[in-house]
């Protein structure tokens, strides 16, 4: 894997699990930069990374998924890097896929997205979440013009023009970048493929996916994929 290649990790209050992630990372791709962004987090989250050989900005409060990879796409662009691999911090994200997607950065796609539908080895999220994704999927579909199995995934690579165009605009979501992103991005023109992932179940439970918090994100994702289809955006605006 190429040293222009940064893997990002966005982390909040995963204490006694970031450091196993970074291990199985160093073990599929030994000397590749790790950026851990530490989104405000309580416990010893950015000290684990830190012993875990990963370098860490640490937000001084959690400022959400989207801003935690906005600070690392900005770290990206600041330090020169060709592209980005941002991997959850939860040990959902099996470190093998990080070369199949490096894979299909080098052959030119903007956006690869890490498919758990794809493998058939991947843990399958329950029958609610299945229905969730392929919604969001649909609408990724229509935009992107071919079948996208898995429009939420956090296992992406990134081009540098991606990474650039995202942070030229205030508009980058502060909380879910997920689908609505792939729409903008396919509206713009950039180029986006999916790829074979495999997944594991979290090692945490809770996060965005506890209480009512699903239910809240499937109502601002459905509004947010409305605003990308009705925004006046250039193609290829890079």
């Amino acid at each position: 894997m190429t040293a222009r290649t940064l893997i990002i990790i966005p982390a909040y209050n995963e204490e006694g699990v970031i450091g196993r992630v970074l291990e199985s990372i160093q073990q599929a791709a030994p000397g590749v930069p790790i950026l851990v962004i530490d989104d405000g987090s309580s416990d010893r989250t950015a000290e684990d990374a830190r012993e875990g050989g990963a370098r860490v900005v640490s937000h001084p409060h959690n400022l959400n998924y989207g801003c935690a990879l906005r600070t690392g796409y900005r770290f990206a662009l600041a330090h020169d890097f060709a592209r980005v691999i941002q991997v959850d911090a939860d040990g959902q994200h099996d470190a093998e896929s990080l070369r199949t997607i490096q894979d299909a950065l080098d052959q030119g796609f903007d956006l690869v997205l890490g498919s758990r539908f794809l493998d058939e080895r991947s843990y399958r999220p329950p029958l609610t979440r299945r229905l969730g994704i392929a919604l969001f999927g649909l609408a990724a579909s229509w935009a992107v013009g071919r079948h996208i199995t898995d429009a939420t995934t956090g296992l992406q690579g990134l081009s540098r023009r991606l990474i650039r165009f995202y942070d030229s605009r205030d508009s980058f979501p502060h909380d879910y970048p997920d689908a609505n992103m792939i729409i903008r991005s396919a509206r713009a023109g950039f180029r986006i493929t999916e790829v074979p992932a495999r997944m594991h179940v979290a090692e945490r439970g809770g996060g965005m996916h506890a209480g009512l918090k699903p239910l809240r994100y499937i109502l601002k994702m459905c509004l947010a994929i409305s605003v990308e289809f009705s925004r006046r955006l250039p193609k290829d605006e890079r």
